[in-house]
């Protein structure tokens, strides 16, 4: 998915005609429909709107409109550019692609050359593309947050040998009398069980660790 509040863009001229696509990062179907909204407002010149979303972690609603393009010539290849588009990492490991939450418009100015049903179809496609291949890009884990504390003194060295284990470790609290660490597994039993195994080990059975709720995190892509 998109990183947070990015409106990521990219351009192509194609036979005189300017593509510009806009990526929004868009969790519901409202705020798909806010980013199309403004997208059209700030190019009213522009003869054409076209849109795709795809939303939902099983990325089960999808939308696209053609805006007046020919059917089918604009919103679906727009739709496949998001669906079946990997990253680097996904690629070279033969994984499908499963962006979702993400809404893409693409403008277009018309350069006096008519492009044809499948001229327009691989232009929007790759309009899309051209944006995608440089955005900012995370990956979003459901996860869940284990906390144990420890004495000030001891802090550091913990927080390093569970860094050293190859945990995701989250920002230290510190009050008064103790250091809070926290740290961030994927809401999996097995991954669960085995960093409690962990953090018992790296702390020799010291650590009382709590569970937090079960939240969403971005992370970077490996």
């Amino acid at each position: 998915m998109l990183r947070a509040g990015s409106g990521h863009r990219a351009e192509l001229e194609i036979k005189k005609s300017r593509f510009l696509a806009v990526l929004h990062r868009t969790d519901t179907e409202d705020a798909a429909r806010e980013a199309v909204a403004e997208v059209a407002a700030q190019h009213r010149d522009a003869r054409h709107h076209c849109t795709a979303f795809v939303l939902g972690a099983s990325r089960g609603t999808t939308r696209s409109s053609d805006d007046g393009e020919p059917a089918g010539t604009a919103g679906i290849p727009m739709l496949q550019a998001l669906t079946q588009f990997a990253t680097p990492q996904q690629r070279a490991g033969g994984h499908p692609g499963d962006l979702s939450d993400v809404t893409a418009v693409v403008v277009r100015w018309f350069g006096g050359v008519k492009l044809g049903a499948g001229g327009l179809v691989r232009a929007y496609s790759a309009a899309v593309t051209a944006a995608l291949e440089t955005a900012p890009l995370r990956r979003r884990l459901r996860c869940r947050e284990l906390s144990f504390t420890a004495p000030h003194a001891d802090a550091g060295r913990v927080e390093a040998e569970i860094r050293a284990h190859g945990y995701t470790v989250l920002p230290t609290d510190y009050d008064a009398a103790r250091a809070t660490l926290r740290v961030l597994v994927p809401d999996r039993a097995d991954d669960l069980a085995d960093a409690r195994d962990g953090l018992a080990g790296i702390t020799s059975g010291r650590a009382d660790v709590l569970d937090g709720a079960p939240q969403w995190r971005d992370l970077p892509l490996e």
